[in-house]
């Protein structure tokens, strides 16, 4: 689902970009959720921004998270699992709006953002405080579920750390039938990060996170095998299907991976 969109320059996106030597350029940026909807349970891989939040970052919210769900049929007490790729503001914004539902997060990428290195401003920029707090009341609850380096979350549902861009960063494999989805989120921010060895400009370990987009240059590689990338407006144009049966207005923002994954 994309939900909201910016746009970013080239020279505030990629890490060190005056050593590429090449002219400055704005693009789009889109900001996504992804929805695994299987026969028994519906698991979120994150939950995008909150509305205010992203406001004052200079953020467009196009839906309500909660919103874009319902035009899919899901309501909040349907949604068993969410998994956190990592604990930034547009992917935990709206945790709070799923007060029954597990959630999943690296170990590491979550004692880090509960420790006092959180609150240095290289990493807490992209950071709200209070929904750091709430993954903390989550834990309270006895509804956090911490990830060491891999985790078979469900049948065909793996989750794996790889770091980089946060100490925690995870990515999603979905098998379904013969076809497997890697659903990078910030591990791979946009395809030229991969293509070009461009790394991101937020990064908590520059040797983990070439790492990481190593793996997933294997993970994403041979056939059957599709690569999402985190904000990447060409995620539209890769992955053309559309979820039949939404409004007008709706039906261009939920893009159908494969068969029985929505995205």
């Amino acid at each position: 689902m994309r939900y909201g969109t910016r746009t970013a320059r080239r020279s505030e996106s990629y890490l060190n970009f005056h050593v590429y030597g090449e002219a400055d350029a704005s693009f789009e940026m889109d900001y996504f959720f992804w929805v695994l909807r299987g026969p028994r349970e519906v698991v979120l891989v994150d939950c995008g921004f909150d509305s205010v939040v992203g406001e004052r970052r200079g953020r467009t919210t196009l839906i309500d998270p909660l919103e874009a769900l319902a035009h899919l049929g899901i309501a909040p007490a349907d949604v068993g699992r969410t998994v956190v790729s990592h604990a930034h503001y547009d992917h935990i914004g709206n945790l709070h709006r799923f007060p029954d539902a597990e959630i999943v997060i690296a170990r590491r990428e979550y004692e880090f953002w509960a420790g006092p290195m959180a609150e240095r401003l290289q990493f807490s920029h992209s950071t709200e405080r209070a929904e750091l707090d709430h993954l903390g009341a989550v834990a309270a609850q006895g509804r956090l579920t911490l990830v060491e380096k891999t985790l078979d979350l469900l049948p065909g549902v793996e989750l794996t750390v790889v770091g980089g861009h946060t100490p925690g960063q995870m990515v999603v494999q979905v098998a379904v039938g013969s076809e497997t989805v890697v659903l990078a989120a910030d591990a791979l921010h946009f395809y030229e990060e991969l293509e070009r060895d461009r790394p991101f400009f937020v990064v908590s370990d520059l040797v983990e996170m070439y790492r990481g987009l190593d793996l997933l240059n294997e993970m994403g590689t041979g056939p059957g095998r599709s690569l999402v990338a985190g904000h990447d407006a060409a995620v539209r144009s890769r992955f053309g299907g559309r979820v039949d049966g939404l409004p007008a207005g709706v039906d261009d923002l939920v893009v159908r991976i494969t068969e029985g994954v929505a995205a």
